[in-house]
């Protein structure tokens, strides 16, 4: 095999051990609890919720959890839509001016029955 096939072999089994790697995981603030329940927008911290998200999301089981649970580990709702509909701001998402919402929904059984991000 000549030196450029291996070498673009190699480049492209990188790219996808880098993407594998990095997929669902691109920001790298690991979701906190406290710093979640504690934030305030402001210019400094304009997207510290979005920035644990993905943190958020692969590291916690958050489907099946009751509405209690939820707000133990998040907080106060920002707001409450109905009784089975709550939500949390997430602030700026470091795509231009563009803020999102973490939508819980519950389900007759009183727990998650699914969660939404939305951009908006």
């Amino acid at each position: 095999m000549s030196k450029k096939k291996t070498f673009g072999i190699v480049i492209i089994v990188m790219l996808i051990i880098t993407f594998f790697a990095l997929h669902g995981k691109l920001s790298g603030e690991r979701f906190d609890s406290t710093k979640w329940k504690n934030w305030k927008e402001s210019e400094m911290e304009l997207s510290t919720r979005w920035d644990m998200m993905n943190s958020l999301r692969n590291n916690y089981e958050l489907k099946g959890k009751t509405k209690t649970e939820i707000i133990d580990l998040l907080g106060k709702p920002d707001s409450e839509h109905s009784n089975s509909e709550f939500s949390y701001y997430l602030g700026y998402s470091k795509q231009g001016i563009n803020t999102g919402t973490l939508t819980f929904y519950i389900g007759n059984d009183g727990k998650i029955r699914a969660f939404n991000v939305s951009h908006g």
